[in-house]
């Protein structure tokens, strides 16, 4: 029988296994594998594997690598699996900005095994290397046609890496008209942190523009005052992290180009948009898709990711080398570009994603994207409906409007009811079986945030749990207060938002790191249970 989430909410219980780090199962002489050494025959010919490394390269003592049998590795690894939440256990509609979503099995398949994935290096021969280079090439197609841009680029590893190899072709254009004048950027508060921090840090001077109180959005008014002989370009995320689409997006580009300025448009939030509209109707010069989120590929964890650069063709010549092209016969590299920014990665990024992104594109077509993009926003209203409704719980801006693919809510009325905030409540989500929210980036314009995205992949089934352990986590703040002070209590560690993991004299990010950070004191032994 269906469950009634109204009625019964999981009850869920998370492993804990006190596992210890792999170094420390180590025990000298054990071996996972057992590697055959090669025969005198080889060495004489070609010598140990070391003689071509420069004498001052060679370790002068062997790496210390754990000594662990395939058994107690398998078994190390499956324990910590059970002491962690993802998207293929748990529902992530949480996890707002991030479109999160279903990335079919048959594309992991292929990716972490075919051969001519797996076994091919990029500094191979191009012919040798046809079909992921055609892979490439018409997966820049693809995005191009979505977008309406002329050409792509998708070396970068992210969206903020993307950004800053727009702002890096912003910069070559202008110097290239001899705009030198040109040393502002105008981006606003809701858009994508990295539209503010990608161009500062290509040396640019940022003018962020905060949002109305009513619309949640900058006005026309305030663009145009903004605008002047100085700006090289607006960075805008449409819709902006609160949801909210910008009607007056045309008119804003309008100015900017009216004063000599590009169109920075970060399409982050595009998967309530793709098909439905494209970058190249309201005017955008260059644009930049977040590949592993709206397309399908799982990321997390600061990884894998590829932020895909696509311009118009005034930009073509600016964008990184080297660049996949065909010349009728078969694809090549191309490098002689002169007046390219250079390249922005080493190789040509992540190819596994960019596999996933092409299999998912041609497995859905034009009408799957499109119907994606549909449920996706019918999934926010319904989720807007349920949310909106529970105690506690505001919903800023544009009273009564839709957002589109997401929405960024307050428990701002249960802080001032109750004293709990935000944080406390995504530390109970955890006994539900649910992932931490995101709530916002900083700053923190809404109070109290959270950021829900249920993105096209989520049922009907997915919201309604989720929405019901939201009601009934307000409810124990009212009338269970202990409940929540003392959250989480399935978990297996009780509280993972610290101080300490701000402070860096406490974090370890080696084994060799945390070993020496145990012997200064500034980390206990007991973390280790020693």
């Amino acid at each position: 029988m269906k469950r009634d989430y109204s009625k019964h909410l999981r009850r869920f219980h998370e492993a804990k296994w006190d596992e210890e780090l792999i170094f420390d199962l180590s025990v000298p002489g054990q071996r996972g594998v057992n590697v055959t050494k090669p025969s005198p025959r080889i060495t004489e010919e070609v010598g140990d594997g070391a003689d071509d490394i420069p004498p001052c390269m060679r370790r002068k003592t062997p790496p210390f690598l754990p000594e662990v049998h395939q058994a107690r590795v398998n078994r190390h690894y499956l324990r910590l699996t059970q002491e962690i939440l993802g998207n293929d256990i748990t529902p992530d509609l949480g996890e707002g900005t991030c479109t999160i979503k279903y990335s079919p099995k048959v594309q992991e398949h292929i990716a972490n095994t075919h051969p001519n994935i797996i076994d091919v290096h990029p500094l191979q021969d191009a012919s040798t290397i046809q079909g992921i280079l055609e892979i490439y090439k018409k997966t820049e197609e693809m995005i191009c046609e979505i977008s309406g841009m002329d050409a792509a680029c998708c070396h970068m590893g992210g969206g903020a890496a993307a950004c800053f190899a727009g702002a890096s072709v912003i910069r070559a254009y202008h110097e290239a008209k001899g705009n030198t004048q040109k040393d502002e950027i105008i981006t606003t508060i809701f858009s994508h942190p990295c539209d503010a921090g990608a161009p500062a840090t290509a040396g640019y001077k940022v003018i962020t523009l905060m949002s109305d109180p009513e619309t949640g959005m900058p006005s026309l008014e305030a663009f145009r005052s903004a605008l002047s002989e100085r700006t090289a370009a607006i960075f805008i995320t449409n819709p902006e992290d609160t949801g909210i689409f910008n009607p007056q997006i045309k008119e804003i580009v309008d100015a900017a180009h009216e004063v000599g300025a590009l169109c920075y448009y970060d399409q982050a939030n595009v998967n309530g948009i793709m098909t439905v509209t494209r970058a190249k109707e309201i005017g955008a010069d260059l644009i930049h898709y977040n590949l592993h989120k709206t397309f399908s590929s799982p990321h997390g964890g600061m990884g894998p990711g590829v932020g895909a650069l696509c311009v118009r063709e005034p930009l073509k010549v600016f964008l990184p080398v080297p660049r996949v092209e065909y010349d009728g016969k078969q694809y090549y590299m191309d490098c002689n570009c002169p007046e390219s920014i250079g390249k922005v990665r080493m190789f040509m990024g992540n190819a596994n994603v960019i596999l996933r992104v092409y299999m998912w594109i041609r497995q859905l077509g034009a009408d799957g994207l499109r119907e994606a993009a549909v449920c996706a926003v019918l999934n926010n209203q319904y989720m807007m409906k349920k949310v909106g409704q529970i105690k506690g719980v505001k919903i800023f801006y544009a009273e009564g409007k839709r957002r589109i693919e997401q929405c960024r809510y307050s428990w701002q009325p249960l802080k001032e009811d109750t004293g709990f905030g935000t944080v406390d409540v995504t530390k109970r989500l955890v006994d539900f079986g649910m992932q931490h929210y995101w709530q916002s980036h900083h700053p923190w314009i809404v109070p109290e945030p959270f950021t829900l995205e249920p993105t096209e992949s989520f049922s009907k089934d997915d919201l309604d749990e989720f929405a019901a352990i939201l009601k009934e986590i307000s409810r124990e703040c009212y009338e269970e207060p202990e409940t929540i002070r003392s959250a989480p209590h399935n978990a297996p560690i009780h509280n993972t938002l610290l101080d300490e993991v701000m402070d860096f004299d406490k974090i370890a990010v080696t084994y060799r790191q945390l070993r020496k950070r145990m012997e200064a004191g500034t980390i206990s032994k007991d973390i280790l249970g020693q």
